[in-house]
């Protein structure tokens, strides 16, 4: 089962700093059809505007990943935190029992960025964040594991959470072909941030995204030269 979820049929909100696409119900966007996949839970598609962000704010219980496209994001929170992600790199904030933190793009451009929500394991716990740099080239073709709670991806560099998911990025060129197998019984949602790829013959476009189930394996076909974001979750 593949439901595929064209960019221009996500909820949307827009002001003076931020353009929002949001793929799963968030804020002021409801849809009840689209309130969760499995223990994933938002899957945002910012884009922020130059010298501008999301002030302090608190959260708890979830796992935060922000998966920069294009310029930076500059992290800080109330642990001491701080740090700036650049493009194709990951950040991780496990909020735990609960942490305060701002993000801002304090870069001279507008970043853009997916901001996805997971179901942690379990409530509560001591809130942690951090970051890694994750070069396209080593990619290229292949899956790497960006962000991760099984320990077989966290050895191999992933960044951790504490949720039974992780995030997986590809980069394929046109033409090429790349397969995924999903452990069985696991959701997977899928984006492509830029080009236009096929995954088991459903054509997905820049920006949009797909919920997958019930597929034993996945085949994506590059169209244009693609990258390919994923997270597999139960």
């Amino acid at each position: 089962m593949i439901d595929p979820r064209p960019f221009a049929q996500l909820g949307r909100f827009d002001n003076d700093w931020l353009n929002a696409r949001y793929h799963f119900s968030f804020s002021g966007y409801r849809d009840p059809n689209r309130m969760q996949w499995g223990a994933l839970r938002v899957w945002n598609d910012d884009m922020i505007k130059a010298k501008s962000g999301f002030a302090p704010h608190s959260h708890a219980d979830m796992e935060i990943i922000t998966y920069v496209r294009t310029g930076a994001i500059s992290h800080e929170d109330s642990l001491g935190n701080k740090g700036r992600t650049g493009a194709g790199d990951v950040q991780v904030m496990s909020a735990g029992a609960g942490v305060t933190h701002a993000e801002y793009n304090l870069e001279d451009e507008a970043t853009t960025l997916y901001q996805i929500w997971i179901l942690p394991r379990e409530r509560g716990g001591a809130p942690f964040w951090g970051a890694a740099r994750f070069p396209k080239d080593d990619r290229a073709g292949s899956f790497v594991a960006l962000a991760s709670g099984f320990d077989e991806d966290q050895a191999a560099g992933a960044l951790p959470i504490r949720a039974d998911a992780r995030l997986m990025a590809a980069s394929i060129k046109a033409g090429e072909r790349l397969s995924y197998t999903p452990a069985p019984g696991r959701r997977i949602y899928v984006a492509t941030p830029a080009g236009a790829i096929e995954v088991n013959g459903v054509t997905l476009n820049a920006r949009d995204g797909a919920a997958i189930k019930d597929e034993a394996q996945l085949t994506f076909t590059a169209h244009d030269n693609s990258d390919i974001v994923l997270v597999e979750t139960v």
